[in-house]
């Protein structure tokens, strides 16, 4: 009997052990992760496995591995991509007070299939050697005609720039959204690949402004401080305020460890997490009650935006897709 139990008693412990594992499938670089994941670990004793890719390729993944997914929780980044997992039918509803108290109305699923874990705001970077004092006051604004040749964008196919746009058509209607896109593509000296290269256009005077992620200023002022580039807050008075989104996360509806995912989430969103997983990408604490670290406090405080719930970047997508087009936004 004592014999039986010595041997049966390791693979009980062995499952036992596999089943407290939280199988991460996510977008978000493993540098941004790793850490986070470990001091979780640290904390719990639950070990966080996970997965990288594109978000495209990992939702593709989840949904050729199905019941078989060995995964508990999909993140990624911006809105639009969560939301179009749960339309996909791929993330549970879940109800939690802790994620209903740490994570604001407009930075969650209404019904509760993903959360915002961190938030980056999408503004204007400009030449402070180019720009003078109260040319730059909202993203409708860089579609005046002063603009002409002055202005860089990141290309239309990026999922940041689609959930802009998304938010322009919520707030301003799709008439005045496409006058805005159209007069951004007149005033366009160029449109590049990805953010760093936006700014460097700007910093080198090949533009006076673009319109970027915060974070990646962050990154290259961080290797090359005397940069001549600053980030301006559009849209702050009398208006809507600064378009913010977020990297976030949703329990998958074939994952065999539902509690385990939601209590990772959780945490995540708490005031312990967010220093590590905001502050590691130089982005804002999902709630502003937490604090921020000190690179986003240099670049000054400013209104976001609160009243374009971010599901809307998904449901406005498509429409925001094809206003692109029809203003030859490439």
């Amino acid at each position: 009997m004592l014999k039986y139990i010595a041997v049966i008693f390791p693979i009980l412990f062995c499952l036992n052990t596999f089943a407290k594992d939280v199988v991460v499938y996510t977008s978000r670089k493993e540098h941004l992760i790793k850490d986070i994941f470990k001091q979780y670990t640290i904390e719990t004793g639950v070990k966080v496995v996970y997965k990288t890719g594109k978000a495209a390729a990992l939702i593709q993944s989840i949904k050729a591995e199905g019941e078989k997914s060995p995964a508990d929780i999909f993140m990624t980044v911006d809105a639009g991509n969560l939301w179009f997992a749960g339309k996909e039918g791929l993330l549970e509803s879940i109800s939690s007070n802790k994620l209903r108290k740490n994570v604001p109305f407009n930075l969650r699923d209404e019904k509760g299939r993903w959360f915002g874990l961190s938030v980056r705001a999408r503004t204007i970077a400009f030449n402070t050697s180019k720009v003078a004092k109260g040319e730059l006051t909202s993203y409708e604004g860089l579609a005046d005609s002063k603009w002409k040749g002055r202005l860089c964008l990141r290309t239309s196919k990026k999922v940041y720039n689609q959930s802009l746009v998304a938010m322009l058509i919520s707030e301003l209607g799709s008439n005045k959204a496409k006058a805005v896109v159209k007069g951004w593509v007149n005033n366009t000296v160029e449109i590049f690949p990805n953010d760093t290269a936006v700014l460097k256009a700007v910093a080198a005077g090949q533009c006076d402004a673009g319109i970027v992620n915060t974070y990646y200023y962050g990154r290259l002022m961080k290797k090359s401080p005397k940069l001549p580039l600053k980030l301006f807050w559009p849209n702050q008075e009398n208006s809507y305020g600064v378009h913010v989104n977020v990297s976030g996360a949703g329990v998958l509806k074939t994952s065999k460890n539902k509690d385990e995912a939601r209590k990772l989430i959780e945490w995540l969103s708490s005031r312990t997490a967010q220093k590590s997983f905001a502050q590691v990408n130089m982005e804002y604490p999902i709630n502003n009650l937490f604090p921020e670290s000190k690179v986003t406090k240099s670049w000054g405080s400013f209104k976001p935006n609160k009243s374009f719930n971010l599901s809307n970047a998904g449901v406005l997508q498509k429409d925001a897709i094809k206003l692109m087009r029809e203003v030859r936004y490439k």
